[in-house]
């Protein structure tokens, strides 16, 4: 499975961005979809999974009523719409895919290049 995310910019703070992940393979729709963002001088965190079917959605808890995950497993596309941006929620966004259930950084089987966020205050 290749991933390539797309969406990133430039966006005042409170403003919202959807970010998309396009997937190659016939099995993307058997991964359960991750996106993880890494911000200057930090870890890569977690930032929001949906399983396989799109049943179960996870979030952490700094985007949580502000983000939504989403996929489309006919288009192969997974989106993460993101609301009431705040500047900390600058970073590069990664998504990533995995076929277990524990959906950590290094628990990822695919992983994509990323694409950058910028919120200015």
């Amino acid at each position: 499975v290749q991933l390539q995310a797309s969406g990133g910019g430039l966006v005042q703070a409170g403003g919202s961005l959807r970010l998309s992940c396009a997937a190659s393979g016939r099995t993307f729709s058997t991964y359960a979809m991750v996106w993880f963002r890494q911000a200057p001088g930090k870890e890569r965190e977690f930032v929001a999974g949906i399983s396989w079917g799109g049943g179960s959605t996870s979030y952490a808890d700094s985007v949580k009523g502000r983000f939504t995950i989403s996929r489309d497993n006919v288009k192969n596309m997974v989106d993460l719409l993101m609301n009431s941006l705040k500047p900390e929620d600058t970073a590069v966004y990664y998504c990533a895919a995995t076929s277990g259930s524990r959906w950590g950084p290094l628990d990822m089987d695919y992983r994509g290049k990323g694409t950058l966020v910028t919120v200015s205050s």
